[in-house]
């Protein structure tokens, strides 16, 4: 489908019709197709419970979209409840050994904090967090040579990075990182919540080892639906973070104990899926992967820029890093004259125009379906920064 069918189109995106919406970077609002399939579940569900549905068919469905997305095999694609669990999987799941190195940044998001530290309070191994630093530009980023070389020590085992992090809006040079990574032997993890749906992501290309997403954000989906991704040639490496009965072979044969693991990703999941959350995460990637996402990625550098260079207009200093390799659909910014938090708030209760406020930035994200109009209304009524 063209993109410029879904630009502006309320039909597809009822939000457009109530909110000028900035801020897929934290909860999006879901297209259409996704609460059409939630509503064509509880329908289902209501009138003839499973009996006749295609429910785990488009599920399955998932799995293979979810895996074309990324450039992995389906065998490498596990149905999580959000990106904390799928970083939990990692974290517990890796044979840790005292004395191991965790690598990572201080401007990550706390689902990518938190399970190590808990690695680091259980394991004996040390996290290793890497500050962000002004630019001489005067933005916000973590600079790549101290990634390197912070992961360059022996005792590093795994990276672990957002590919875009959630307050400055930088992107990370995924690709260079993993291919560090990969010729030192150290694993690579990644936090994309913030970039599938609007980046490209290769997981080959990038040599990321594993990757968690959430689909509430740029996917477009509902909160509790997520994907999780592990390189297949570590699948028997890994032990799942949870047991249950949709762990092992022949899960349906309840009366046949056999304790042997899945060899794909669906060793990953213990239980009965979220399926509504799913059904809208696939009705949600498929109107995405209609446009492309190399469209969408073009589409958000368009309306980001625009964003940029109203608000240095109108006196904001932009502390996300715009050039080529870093610039990101989040765009965070900062003023002199106004209570940031006050800023928000006005905007939402008197103009309907939704942004967030992270770290004291506020923060707009938008999508390729807002208009250029929409940018404008957002710029023309900020206050003189």
């Amino acid at each position: 489908m063209d993109i410029s069918h879904y630009i502006g189109n309320r039909d597809v995106f009822p939000v457009l019709a109530k909110w000028d919406f900035f801020n897929h970077a934290g909860v999006a609002p879901i297209p259409r197709p996704a609460s059409d399939a939630i509503r064509g579940f509880a329908s289902e569900a209501e009138s003839v419970a499973y009996l006749g549905t295609r429910w785990y068919a488009d599920i399955e469905k998932l799995r293979i979209l979810s895996a074309n997305l990324i450039h992995a095999h389906r065998d490498e694609i596990a149905f999580v409840k959000n990106t904390s669990e799928g970083i939990s999987i990692v974290a517990h799941g890796i044979e840790w050994q005292w004395g191991d190195v965790i690598v990572t940044t201080n401007a990550e998001y706390p689902a990518n904090i938190y399970p190590w530290l808990e690695v680091v309070k259980m394991r004996g191994v040390r996290l290793v967090q890497v500050p962000e630093e002004a630019a001489a530009d005067g933005t916000r980023r973590v600079p790549l040579d101290k990634i390197l070389e912070a992961a360059s020590q022996k005792q590093c085992k795994l990276v672990a990075l957002s590919h875009v992090e959630y307050a400055s809006g930088q992107r990370h040079d995924v690709q260079r990182i993993g291919e560090f990574c990969r010729s030192r032997g150290i694993l690579f993890s990644v936090d994309a919540i913030q970039a599938l749906g609007v980046i490209p992501v290769d997981v080959q290309a990038m040599k990321i080892d594993f990757l968690a997403a959430d689909g509430h954000k740029w996917l477009l989906g509902a909160e509790g639906a997520g994907i999780f991704y592990c390189r297949k040639d570590l699948l028997e490496r890994m032990r799942p973070l949870m047991i249950g009965w949709m762990n092992v072979i022949n899960a349906q044969d309840y009366g046949d104990i056999d304790f042997t693991l899945k060899s794909d990703a669906g060793r990953f999941e213990c239980g009965s899926y979220n399926v509504a959350g799913l059904l809208a995460l696939k009705a949600s990637m498929e109107t995405l992967m209609s446009v492309g996402i190399p469209q969408i990625f073009d589409r958000v550098k368009h309306l980001t820029d625009r964003l940029v260079e109203g608000l240095e207009i109108k006196g904001y200093k932009v502390v996300s890093p715009r050039d080529f390799g870093h610039w990101s659909g989040a765009v965070s910014f900062v003023g002199k004259t106004h209570d940031s938090a006050e800023i928000v708030r006005s905007l939402r209760k008197n103009h309907r125009i939704e942004i967030a406020l992270r770290e004291n930035r506020l923060r707009a994200s938008p999508h390729f379906y807002n208009t250029d109009a929409q940018i404008d209304r957002l710029i023309d009524t900020l206050p003189v920064g």
